[in-house]
């Protein structure tokens, strides 16, 4: 798994990796040097990188950065990877983007426009980074809980299905990268089904009501 930016969900996915057996390959914007620390707490099957080094790193690559940092983005050594995009627009941090102002675009499709041969899947983009980390739980039980992924190549969501079963998640598939509005910012099924932030531990969802939360959105 290569990681293209290192914040709090990146770190955290990398940490579900490293417990399930995947090495992780972590980068962010500031140098390799900067997460040192954070490769040797994750253990021998976390290093860190420079970008472009994570992204020919991995079978998989999750990018997990601010929207407006996506022409920074390395293309080239994603060409024909499955590529994780868990990115949000928000203006505020992001300025005005008007293809997402408009609405013409996703933010995955714009994603796209700058690596255009990756193989993207929108994922993890609706949940709390430590909602993320305490709901985690083995196949087969009673109350695992589902995340929405969506995109447009069935090998891309075969590889990432198996990377979040591996994780301690099912998977409830929303359709395309276009459709992949229904799970942006402020949806119904982006953050609230999972509890408050107030509450840590959050709550286990199903799929009945993550798909519930796919079909009320409205655009």
């Amino acid at each position: 798994m290569g990681f293209i930016g290192s914040g709090s969900l990146g770190r955290t996915l990398a940490r579900l990796a490293v417990g399930a057996g995947h090495q992780v390959v972590l980068s962010n914007s500031r140098g390799p040097g900067t997460l040192v620390d954070t490769a040797a707490e994750l253990g021998p099957r976390a290093s860190a990188a420079t970008s472009e080094e994570a992204a020919g790193a991995g079978d998989i690559v999750v990018v997990t950065v601010p929207v407006s940092a996506f022409p920074h983005v390395p293309a080239a050594p994603l060409a024909g990877k499955t590529v994780i995009d868990t990115c949000n627009y928000g203006p505020e941090r992001d300025g005005h983007i008007p293809e997402l102002d408009d609405k013409s675009l996703t933010s995955s499709e714009l994603l796209r426009q700058y690596v255009p041969d990756a193989l993207l899947v929108k994922a993890f983009n609706n949940i709390f980074f430590k909602h993320l980390l305490s709901l985690a739980r083995p196949a087969g039980a009673a109350d695992r809980s589902y995340l929405p992924i969506a995109g447009d190549s069935a090998s891309a969501k075969a590889a990432v299905t198996e990377f979040i079963d591996s994780i301690g998640y099912s998977v409830v598939d929303a359709g395309t990268l276009a459709d992949s509005w229904r799970q942006a910012t402020g949806t119904p099924v982006w953050g609230a089904p999972y509890g408050p932030y107030s509450n840590e531990k959050g709550r286990p969802v199903g799929e009945d009501a993550i798909r519930a939360a796919l079909a009320t959105a409205t655009r």
